[in-house]
Protein backbone atom coordinates (compact mmCIF):
# COMPACT_ATOMS: atom_id res chain seq x y z
CA UNK A 1 0.00 0.00 0.00
CA UNK A 2 2.63 2.65 0.72
CA UNK A 3 4.35 1.80 -2.57
CA UNK A 4 0.47 2.47 -4.42
CA UNK A 5 0.48 5.81 -2.09
CA UNK A 6 4.27 7.23 -2.99
CA UNK A 7 4.66 6.42 -6.50
CA UNK A 8 2.37 7.36 -9.50
CA UNK A 9 4.49 6.43 -12.25
CA UNK A 10 1.77 4.01 -15.10
CA UNK A 11 4.06 2.20 -17.07
CA UNK A 12 6.27 5.48 -17.21
CA UNK A 13 3.39 8.11 -17.36
CA UNK A 14 2.90 10.42 -14.72
CA UNK A 15 -1.05 11.52 -14.33
CA UNK A 16 -0.32 14.55 -15.77
CA UNK A 17 -3.77 14.33 -18.20
CA UNK A 18 -5.81 13.55 -14.93
CA UNK A 19 -4.14 16.54 -12.81
CA UNK A 20 -4.23 19.28 -15.49
CA UNK A 21 -7.73 18.09 -16.63
CA UNK A 22 -8.54 18.12 -12.98
CA UNK A 23 -7.35 21.92 -12.51
CA UNK A 24 -9.12 22.64 -15.55
CA UNK A 25 -12.33 21.45 -14.12
CA UNK A 26 -11.45 23.72 -10.93
CA UNK A 27 -10.14 20.34 -8.93
CA UNK A 28 -7.17 20.14 -6.96
CA UNK A 29 -6.64 16.44 -6.18
CA UNK A 30 -4.61 15.89 -3.09
CA UNK A 31 -1.94 13.33 -2.93
CA UNK A 32 -4.21 10.89 -1.92
CA UNK A 33 -7.16 11.27 -4.19
CA UNK A 34 -4.62 11.12 -6.95
CA UNK A 35 -2.89 7.72 -5.84
CA UNK A 36 -6.27 6.36 -4.93
CA UNK A 37 -7.16 6.60 -8.42
CA UNK A 38 -4.28 5.04 -10.07
CA UNK A 39 -4.40 2.47 -7.45
CA UNK A 40 -7.71 1.85 -8.85
CA UNK A 41 -6.98 1.70 -12.35
CA UNK A 42 -4.36 -0.81 -10.89
CA UNK A 43 -6.91 -3.04 -9.98
CA UNK A 44 -9.19 -2.85 -12.63
CA UNK A 45 -6.35 -3.17 -15.10
CA UNK A 46 -5.89 -6.26 -14.07
CA UNK A 47 -8.99 -6.97 -13.13
CA UNK A 48 -9.90 -6.59 -17.23
CA UNK A 49 -7.55 -9.32 -17.49
CA UNK A 50 -10.05 -12.08 -16.35
CA UNK A 51 -13.54 -10.20 -16.60
CA UNK A 52 -14.91 -7.83 -19.00
CA UNK A 53 -15.36 -4.62 -16.87
CA UNK A 54 -14.22 -1.79 -19.45
CA UNK A 55 -13.08 -1.62 -23.22
CA UNK A 56 -10.86 1.43 -22.26
CA UNK A 57 -7.91 0.17 -20.39
CA UNK A 58 -4.73 2.32 -21.76
CA UNK A 59 -3.42 4.57 -19.17
CA UNK A 60 -4.11 7.81 -20.60
CA UNK A 61 -7.61 6.78 -22.19
CA UNK A 62 -8.32 6.25 -18.99
CA UNK A 63 -7.65 9.33 -17.35
CA UNK A 64 -9.64 11.20 -20.06
CA UNK A 65 -12.48 9.06 -20.49
CA UNK A 66 -13.27 7.57 -17.39
CA UNK A 67 -11.66 9.66 -14.66
CA UNK A 68 -12.13 13.53 -16.08
CA UNK A 69 -15.37 12.26 -17.75
CA UNK A 70 -16.82 10.76 -14.57
CA UNK A 71 -15.77 14.44 -12.53
CA UNK A 72 -17.25 16.63 -15.33
CA UNK A 73 -20.36 16.32 -12.87
CA UNK A 74 -19.04 19.69 -11.21
CA UNK A 75 -19.70 21.55 -14.16
CA UNK A 76 -23.32 20.81 -13.63
CA UNK A 77 -23.87 20.67 -10.09
CA UNK A 78 -22.77 21.68 -6.40
CA UNK A 79 -21.04 19.06 -5.44
CA UNK A 80 -19.56 20.39 -2.14
CA UNK A 81 -22.35 19.82 -0.09
CA UNK A 82 -23.12 16.09 1.52
CA UNK A 83 -26.11 14.15 -0.53
CA UNK A 84 -26.94 10.62 -0.81
CA UNK A 85 -26.18 9.86 -4.21
CA UNK A 86 -26.96 6.81 -6.55
CA UNK A 87 -24.91 4.98 -9.28
CA UNK A 88 -26.98 3.21 -11.50
CA UNK A 89 -25.57 0.96 -13.92
CA UNK A 90 -22.23 1.80 -12.61
CA UNK A 91 -20.42 -1.20 -14.52
CA UNK A 92 -16.94 -0.87 -13.25
CA UNK A 93 -17.40 1.81 -11.22
CA UNK A 94 -17.90 5.22 -13.09
CA UNK A 95 -18.81 7.42 -12.43
CA UNK A 96 -19.10 6.26 -8.72
CA UNK A 97 -16.37 5.63 -7.77
CA UNK A 98 -13.83 8.87 -9.04
CA UNK A 99 -17.05 11.02 -7.64
CA UNK A 100 -16.62 9.64 -4.05
CA UNK A 101 -12.98 9.68 -4.56
CA UNK A 102 -12.24 13.13 -5.29
CA UNK A 103 -15.83 14.17 -3.10
CA UNK A 104 -15.68 11.98 -0.34
CA UNK A 105 -18.69 13.53 1.47
CA UNK A 106 -21.10 12.55 -0.60
CA UNK A 107 -22.40 9.02 0.16
CA UNK A 108 -23.03 6.72 -2.82
CA UNK A 109 -24.74 3.86 -3.35
CA UNK A 110 -23.50 1.94 -6.54
CA UNK A 111 -25.67 -0.69 -8.23
CA UNK A 112 -25.30 -3.21 -11.20
CA UNK A 113 -26.96 -6.05 -12.39
CA UNK A 114 -23.79 -7.80 -12.56
CA UNK A 115 -22.55 -9.44 -9.56
CA UNK A 116 -18.74 -10.34 -10.69
CA UNK A 117 -18.67 -6.24 -11.00
CA UNK A 118 -20.31 -5.64 -8.09
CA UNK A 119 -17.61 -7.71 -5.88
CA UNK A 120 -14.81 -6.34 -7.78
CA UNK A 121 -16.28 -2.89 -6.43
CA UNK A 122 -16.43 -4.10 -3.25
CA UNK A 123 -12.95 -4.82 -3.16
CA UNK A 124 -12.07 -1.36 -4.70
CA UNK A 125 -13.99 -0.19 -2.15
CA UNK A 126 -12.05 -1.83 0.47
CA UNK A 127 -8.36 -1.52 -0.45
CA UNK A 128 -8.94 2.53 -1.16
CA UNK A 129 -10.45 3.02 2.16
CA UNK A 130 -13.87 4.15 0.77
CA UNK A 131 -16.63 4.58 3.74
CA UNK A 132 -20.18 5.53 3.07
CA UNK A 133 -20.42 3.93 0.10
CA UNK A 134 -21.43 0.50 -0.97
CA UNK A 135 -22.13 -1.65 -4.12
CA UNK A 136 -25.30 -3.83 -4.77
CA UNK A 137 -26.51 -6.27 -6.69
CA UNK A 138 -29.61 -6.00 -8.51
CA UNK A 139 -32.05 -4.69 -11.03
CA UNK A 140 -33.39 -1.40 -10.80
CA UNK A 141 -36.93 -2.29 -11.57
CA UNK A 142 -36.54 -4.69 -8.17
CA UNK A 143 -34.75 -2.04 -6.48
CA UNK A 144 -36.93 0.71 -7.32
CA UNK A 145 -39.57 -0.67 -5.97
CA UNK A 146 -38.05 -1.15 -2.30
CA UNK A 147 -38.68 1.18 0.66
CA UNK A 148 -35.59 1.27 1.81
CA UNK A 149 -34.47 3.14 -1.79
CA UNK A 150 -37.66 4.29 -3.26
CA UNK A 151 -37.34 7.75 -3.45
CA UNK A 152 -34.94 8.45 -0.88
CA UNK A 153 -31.67 9.83 -2.77
CA UNK A 154 -30.61 13.44 -3.65
CA UNK A 155 -28.88 12.62 -6.84
CA UNK A 156 -29.28 9.51 -9.26
CA UNK A 157 -26.53 9.59 -11.89
CA UNK A 158 -25.83 7.25 -14.56
CA UNK A 159 -23.59 6.97 -17.38
CA UNK A 160 -25.97 3.64 -19.18
CA UNK A 161 -26.30 3.54 -22.44
CA UNK A 162 -29.95 3.03 -22.39
CA UNK A 163 -32.33 5.45 -24.35
CA UNK A 164 -33.45 8.49 -21.88
CA UNK A 165 -37.28 7.15 -21.90
CA UNK A 166 -35.83 4.10 -20.32
CA UNK A 167 -33.22 5.15 -18.52
CA UNK A 168 -35.77 7.93 -16.59
CA UNK A 169 -37.79 4.90 -15.77
CA UNK A 170 -35.00 2.95 -14.29
CA UNK A 171 -33.44 6.01 -12.33
CA UNK A 172 -36.61 8.28 -11.04
CA UNK A 173 -38.32 6.00 -8.72
CA UNK A 174 -35.18 5.83 -7.31
CA UNK A 175 -35.16 10.27 -6.56
CA UNK A 176 -36.93 11.99 -3.70
CA UNK A 177 -39.05 14.94 -4.50
CA UNK A 178 -37.15 17.92 -5.20
CA UNK A 179 -34.07 15.62 -6.14
CA UNK A 180 -32.17 14.89 -9.39
CA UNK A 181 -31.58 12.52 -11.88
CA UNK A 182 -28.41 13.44 -14.08
CA UNK A 183 -28.04 11.34 -16.73
CA UNK A 184 -24.79 11.64 -19.02
CA UNK A 185 -25.32 11.42 -22.45
CA UNK A 186 -23.30 11.87 -26.12
CA UNK A 187 -22.81 15.71 -27.06
CA UNK A 188 -25.67 14.93 -29.61
CA UNK A 189 -28.94 14.72 -27.75
CA UNK A 190 -31.66 16.86 -28.13
CA UNK A 191 -34.36 14.75 -30.33
CA UNK A 192 -33.56 11.64 -27.66
CA UNK A 193 -34.61 14.58 -24.78
CA UNK A 194 -37.31 15.73 -27.11
CA UNK A 195 -38.60 11.70 -27.34
CA UNK A 196 -38.47 11.32 -23.17
CA UNK A 197 -40.17 14.64 -21.98
CA UNK A 198 -43.46 12.28 -21.57
CA UNK A 199 -42.03 9.70 -19.97
CA UNK A 200 -40.46 11.97 -17.49
CA UNK A 201 -43.50 13.67 -16.87
CA UNK A 202 -45.34 10.73 -16.24
CA UNK A 203 -42.27 9.74 -13.97
CA UNK A 204 -42.66 13.12 -11.68
CA UNK A 205 -39.69 14.53 -13.14
CA UNK A 206 -39.40 17.73 -15.21
CA UNK A 207 -36.08 18.77 -17.35
CA UNK A 208 -34.74 21.50 -15.93
CA UNK A 209 -31.41 21.70 -18.45
CA UNK A 210 -29.06 20.03 -21.02
CA UNK A 211 -25.43 21.14 -20.82
CA UNK A 212 -22.61 19.77 -22.89
CA UNK A 213 -19.37 20.41 -21.41
CA UNK A 214 -15.74 19.97 -23.24
CA UNK A 215 -13.93 17.07 -22.03
CA UNK A 216 -10.67 18.63 -20.63
CA UNK A 217 -7.43 17.96 -23.29
CA UNK A 218 -9.67 17.07 -26.25
CA UNK A 219 -11.89 17.75 -28.62
CA UNK A 220 -14.80 15.92 -27.60
CA UNK A 221 -17.98 16.71 -25.33
CA UNK A 222 -19.91 15.17 -22.55
CA UNK A 223 -23.43 16.37 -22.86
CA UNK A 224 -26.20 16.24 -19.04
CA UNK A 225 -29.66 16.22 -19.03
CA UNK A 226 -31.17 17.31 -15.57
CA UNK A 227 -34.34 16.02 -14.19
CA UNK A 228 -35.95 17.80 -11.28
CA UNK A 229 -38.10 15.32 -9.69
CA UNK A 230 -41.45 17.53 -9.33
CA UNK A 231 -43.77 14.86 -8.00
CA UNK A 232 -44.11 11.43 -6.31
CA UNK A 233 -43.64 8.89 -8.74
CA UNK A 234 -46.82 6.64 -9.55
CA UNK A 235 -46.22 3.37 -7.54
CA UNK A 236 -46.55 1.16 -10.73
CA UNK A 237 -43.31 2.38 -11.51
CA UNK A 238 -41.08 0.83 -12.50
CA UNK A 239 -42.39 -1.48 -14.43
CA UNK A 240 -41.47 -5.51 -14.61
CA UNK A 241 -38.18 -6.37 -15.60
CA UNK A 242 -37.35 -5.66 -18.98
CA UNK A 243 -40.39 -4.01 -19.51
CA UNK A 244 -38.74 -0.11 -19.61
CA UNK A 245 -35.94 -0.90 -22.32
CA UNK A 246 -38.17 -3.04 -24.64
CA UNK A 247 -41.28 -0.87 -24.00
CA UNK A 248 -40.34 2.25 -23.53
CA UNK A 249 -42.85 4.72 -22.35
Amino acid sequence: MSEILTNYDIKGNYPSILIDGCKELGISLSDRQTSQLVQFYRMMYDRNQVMNLTAVTEWDEVQTKHFLDSLLLIKVLDLSKKMSVLDLGTGAGFPGIPLKIVFPHLDFVLVDSLNKRVGFLNEVITALGLTNIQALHGRAEDLGKRKEYRESFDLVVSRAVANLSSLSEYCIPFVRKDGFFISYKAAQISEEVRRAEAAIRILGGKVSEVMTVPLPGTDMERSFVVIRKENRTPSRYPRKAGTPSKEPL
